[in-house]
């Protein structure tokens, strides 16, 4: 498999909605129906979605728990999927559900042999390790709670399980106005590419930089759902 171009699907309050800066408050894109949105990425091409639930990170609130459930039963495509997994039960739920891989962020930092037993259970490729960045650290628990940890630091600390990482950069996270290439680089280094990298990519141009700097993908919202990129001339890259 080549270079993925992940599209995005968010759900708050039971729609697919794209935030700026991670603010629930400041919604760029509100639609309804998230399982027709998610069946139409896969009709355009796409080799993989990216589906998080912003009610279960931001608040532990489990609302849209049916919608992703029947995105799951419905794609044929592969889904990656994360949202306020904070325990071994909430992760291998979803795993035994059909997700093919989980993003797991908070419990991975605060209960790292949670990792170590779903790894164990499931096999280290169906893991990711979030690493969500503001100002150069990682944020948890819905990017309210700082770290101190800078996130090439956090990286180097969980390569030796071989995860793939998912890389956002909250600070240009759904502002539509380009990519920190300083900081990709850095992590791209510290996973030995293992990365796909989210926030900020807005262009087809920013898309080809991320490929050059050695991820393995990205995951673009805003900037689909904006119309800024055209899915289609993505897959010519």
């Amino acid at each position: 498999m080549g270079f993925l171009v992940i599209p995005a699907l968010d759900l708050k309050d039971r729609k697919c909605v794209q935030l700026r800066g991670g603010d629930p408050e400041k919604k760029l894109v509100e639609l309804d129906d998230p399982l027709e949105i998610a069946k139409r990425w896969e009709r355009l091409g796409a080799e993989r979605l990216h589906l998080i639930d912003l009610d279960g990170a931001i608040e532990e609130n489990r609302v849209n728990e049916d919608i992703v459930i029947k995105i799951i039963e419905k794609l044929r495509i592969p889904v990656q999927y994360g949202g306020g997994m904070r325990y071994f039960e909430d992760a291998s739920k979803f795993l035994n559900l059909g997700v093919e891989k989980v993003i797991l962020g908070t419990i991975a930092i605060k209960k790292p042999e949670v990792l170590r037993n779903l790894e164990e259970m499931y096999g280290r490729e169906r893991i990711i390790v979030a690493l969500d960045s503001r100002e150069g650290y990682v944020v948890i628990k819905g990017w309210k709670e700082r770290t101190g940890v800078k996130a090439e630091e956090l990286a180097e600390n969980f390569k030796e399980f071989a995860y793939e990482f998912l890389f956002t950069n909250v600070d240009v996270e759904g502002r539509l106005g380009g990519i920190d290439e300083e900081i990709i680089k850095k992590v791209v280094k510290a996973t030995d590419g293992a990365v796909i990298v989210s926030g900020g990519v807005s262009t087809i141009e920013d898309i080809r930089k991320v490929k050059t700097l050695g991820a393995k993908g990205v995951v673009i919202g805003s900037a689909l759902y904006t119309g800024k990129i055209d899915f289609k001339e993505t897959l010519k890259l």
